[in-house]
């Protein structure tokens, strides 16, 4: 018996072992153009995705991308830019550099300004001591799974769905002087009796700061129920076999754990009082007592004198004071990150 040998002239095709199988010459009826060109292409020149692909995916990346940095870089860096000079806002060649003037003059000269930033410290020294410990205790309170712990969950979560603006007009109602609910309780809303809580220099910020409270409550609440989620329920079965009660249990074992969550509690907290407007602008406008930052720079870049250069100075303080808070945190998160 004798092999035939191949003499190239039929249409079967020969493979060397451990190489790709070369297809025939030409283009044959069962293979399709596309499949033509996959086979002519190297691998690594492949490309995975089509033309439409790569289309939609500029416009999803690209679209927000221009307007983050159009809304807020830009904005930013003009506003560090405008606060060296003084501008009406009425053309660009009204615009003159001034140097530090806009800043010597507001923590010189001007009145509200000083007022205005113990008036945010307070603001975040309330936040801290009331809403933050409440929205704590209801936290534990929620995560020892009680009957209608949903309902509850819902019921005080439910201001901070509300915006701040909406807030100040339910509030505006209850501190109504003549039909408000707190002086028709304590027998105030007769002539001559009347509490006016907004008016009131003596009385309007504190009575803000009880309906932001309101609202910060709801939102601390939900911050630490997710932390108290992720505590180990081994750590309380440890702590229950040691004979530790339920208060020295969270104290020594569980707060302990909740360290990260208070961080970011203290930062949301340094925002929030940082950025507070909309529930004072609602009340009186930043007006007899409740002077903040952020309600100054509003009074002076669209206010009835617009100072935008003035205005700009302001918002660079507030940004200044921001970062002072929110580097750090970023910071220790980073490092944290790089030792995990």
């Amino acid at each position: 018996m004798t092999a035939t040998p191949n003499t190239g002239t039929g249409t079967g095709t020969t493979s060397t072992p451990g190489t790709a199988a070369v297809p025939p010459p030409g283009n044959p009826k069962n293979v399709t153009t596309d499949q033509a060109k996959r086979l002519r292409a190297p691998l690594g020149h492949r490309r995975l995705l089509t033309r439409r692909d790569r289309v939609t995916l500029g416009l999803m990346a690209g679209v927000p991308t221009i307007l983050h940095v159009a809304l807020v870089w830009v904005t930013a860096l003009a506003s560090i830019a405008l606060a060296f000079t003084t501008w009406d806002g009425i053309g660009f060649d009204s615009i003159k550099w001034v140097g530090l003037d806009n800043f010597k003059e507001l923590f010189t000269n001007n009145p509200q300004f000083w007022p205005a930033v113990e008036h945010n410290v307070v603001w975040f020294v309330v936040l801290i001591l009331i809403p933050t410990p409440l929205g704590l205790f209801l936290a534990v309170q929620l995560d020892k799974k009680i009957r209608f712990s949903k309902v509850y969950q819902t019921a005080f979560f439910l201001p901070v769905v509300l915006s701040m603006a909406v807030i100040g007009f339910v509030w505006q109602l209850v501190y109504n002087p003549d039909t408000g609910l707190i002086n028709n309780l304590i027998g105030a809303n007769e002539p001559g009796h009347y509490i006016d809580w907004i008016g009131d220099p003596d009385l309007n910020l504190w009575s803000v700061l009880i309906a932001a409270s309101w609202r910060h409550t709801g939102y601390m609440m939900i911050l630490y129920l997710a932390g108290l989620k992720g505590v180990d329920p081994a750590l309380r079965e440890a702590s229950s076999l040691d004979g530790a009660n339920e208060w020295q249990t969270f104290r020594n074992v569980i707060f302990p754990t909740l360290r990260p969550t208070n961080t970011v509690v203290l930062v949301v907290t340094i925002i929030e009082a940082l950025r507070a407007f909309d529930l004072v602008f609602v009340f009186n406008k930043g007006a007899e007592g409740t002077e903040l930052l952020s309600i100054l720079v509003t009074n002076n870049i669209i206010g009835e004198s617009s100072r935008i250069g003035y205005g700009s100075a302001i918002a660079v303080v507030l940004l200044v004071i921001s970062l002072a808070v929110i580097i750090p945190y970023l910071i220790a998160t980073f490092r944290k990150e790089r030792r995990a």
